[in-house]
Order: structure tokens, then sequence, then C-alpha cells
């Protein structure tokens, strides 16, 4: 499995890049072929603060409807509306397009207890 290593993972399968805007969070790809075909995102509105561990969107998929958590405490600065009417973006491309939102005003202190692709990959390794 190709793990991007320009970003931060937490152990809930989601993942953070450091951007011009924020820090943008989406799925990893395990996640999405955990949930199976999505077919609906309900994504936060921009303005909304949102605490580390706390429901950041919702995710349906043929299987059943999930939560993806957020990594990170901040600010949703902006939301992928893309992803919001071709969900399926989350399957086929979980790292690039398929991004959910942008968080700013984050916790610096919180970034550091994320894993490295290294450590997430060795997550899944122990799966």
């Amino acid at each position: 499995m190709n793990i991007p290593t320009d970003r931060k993972y937490t152990k809930d399968h989601e993942w953070l890049k450091e951007t011009a805007d924020g820090w943008m969070v989406g799925i990893t790809d395990f996640a999405q072929g955990e949930l199976g075909d999505v077919v609906f995102v309900d994504l936060p509105a921009p303005g909304k603060g949102v605490k580390k561990g706390e429901a950041l969107a919702v995710v349906e998929s043929v299987k059943a409807a999930s939560d993806v958590y957020a990594p990170i405490t901040g600010t949703v600065k902006s939301r992928n509306e893309t992803v919001t009417s071709s969900p399926e973006l989350l399957n086929s491309d979980p790292y690039g397009a398929g991004w959910m939102v942008v968080l700013e005003n984050v916790s610096q202190g919180e970034l550091e207890s994320l894993l490295t692709a290294e450590q997430y990959q060795g997550q899944l390794a122990g799966k």
C-alpha cells in the first residue's frame, strides 16, 4: 500500500497535509477500502470549530455510515464541495481529489502526537 510521506496520520485512518491554506484533512486508502463504495459525504461548514477526536464528517458507503474524526483541534477554513457531489472520489483518490476539509488555527501541540507515514505503515502491518 502506497502511503504518502508528506503528511501525518491518525490511528483512526485520517491524514493531514500542511498546505499554504492550512491543514488539509482526508481519509487514508486503508479507510476507504474498509468503507467500500462511498455514496454520500457530509462535511462541516466553514467557520465550524472542531476538537480532536470529535466527529468531523459523516461518510456513508454501501456497507454503513461512519464518522470521520477530527485529527486535531482547529477551525474549518474550507471544505471540498466536489467530494460532496462526487463522493466516489474518496475511493478513487483518497490522498488527492478526495480531500475533505482544510483546518486553520490548529493546535500545534496535537500535531506532534500524530503518526509519521512510517509509523502509520507499521500500525497497518500490525493489524
